[in-house]
C-alpha cells in the first residue's frame, strides 16, 4: 500500500518511540456512519413533528452517545415523550441497520489497520457506539485478528466525553497512558482522550469540522493523511 508522506516539521506529532498502543475511536473514525446516524434520527423525529436539521445535527449531536442525545432532544424540541423511549427506538433503529448490512469503512480504514498492526502496534476500539456495530465492522471486513480490545457503550456507565471508555481499555490492555495514542474524529472523543491523559489525534468529518478540536495533539484531513505523516512507511 501507498501513503503519501507529508511533512512533519510544521505539525505536532501524537505517535513517539514511546508508544506501543493506538486506540480508535469507531463512528466517524474508522466507518463512515455519522450520515446514517443522522438519517435515522431524522426518521424518528419526524414521527413526533420535528425536522432535524444537519446544522443541529454536527452542533449538538456528533459523537455524542445515543443516551445523551435523547436527552437532548427531548429538552431542546420539548418533546412530550421520556428520553428513554427515544434511546430504544433509536437502539432498534441501528440494529436493524446493522442486521442487513455493515457500515462502509471511511477511506483507508482498512489499510490503516493492517499498517498499524504490521508495524507491531496493539490496537484497540473505544466507542460510545455498540459492541454490535464493532463487531459488524470487525466480522465483515475481516479485521477481527488485528483488534486486542474493544470497549463499547455498554462496558461504561460514563461514555465519552467521560475518559472511563479509555480507562477500561488501558486497565484491559495493561497499558499506561503514556504508550497510547487516540483516534478521534469528535470534540467528544477528544476530550475523553485527553480527560484519560492519552495523546489524541483528531481526524475531523464534515460533521466535526466546527468542532472545538484544539486540544488535540495532532489534526489531520484524513486516515492517510495521519499515516503517511506520523509513520516511517
Amino acid at each position: 500500500m501507498t501513503f503519501n508522506s507529508v511533512s512533519s516539521s510544521t505539525r505536532q506529532i501524537a505517535v513517539s518511540d514511546k508508544t506501543t498502543t493506538l486506540l480508535f475511536d469507531h463512528d466517524g473514525t474508522l466507518i463512515d456512519s455519522e450520515s446514517v446516524h443522522f438519517d435515522l434520527w431524522k426518521d424518528i423525529l419526524l414521527a413526533y413533528d420535528i425536522e432535524l436539521s444537519e446544522g443541529f445535527y454536527c452542533e449538538v449531536m456528533a459523537g455524542i452517545p445515543v443516551k445523551q442525545n435523547a436527552v437532548d432532544l427531548v429538552e431542546h424540541f420539548n418533546i412530550d415523550v421520556a428520553p428513554q423511549v427515544l434511546a430504544e427506538q433509536k437502539h432498534k433503529s441501528i440494529s436493524d441497520y446493522l442486521d442487513k448490512q455493515a457500515f462502509p469503512l471511511m477511506p483507508f480504514a482498512k489499510e490503516t489497520i493492517e499498517h498499524c498492526a504490521h508495524k507491531g502496534y496493539t490496537i484497540g476500539i473505544v466507542t460510545g457506539g455498540s459492541k454490535k456495530s464493532v463487531e459488524k465492522t470487525l466480522s465483515h471486513y475481516g479485521l477481527g485478528n488485528f483488534i486486542s480490545c474493544v470497549v463499547a457503550v455498554e462496558d461504561v456507565e460514563h461514555s465519552k466525553p467521560a475518559p472511563d471508555c479509555y480507562t477500561l481499555a488501558m486497565d484491559k490492555l495493561e497499558k499506561i497512558p503514556g504508550e497510547c495514542v487516540a483516534i478521534e474524529d469528535t470534540q467528544t472523543g477528544m476530550t475523553a482522550a485527553l480527560a484519560a491523559n492519552i495523546a489524541c489525534v483528531v481526524i475531523p468529518t464534515d460533521l466535526s469540522k466546527y468542532h472545538d478540536l484544539s486540544g488535540a495533539t495532532a489534526r489531520y484531513t484524513s486516515l492517510k493523511d495521519w499515516v503517511g505523516s506520523e509513520f516511517s512507511v
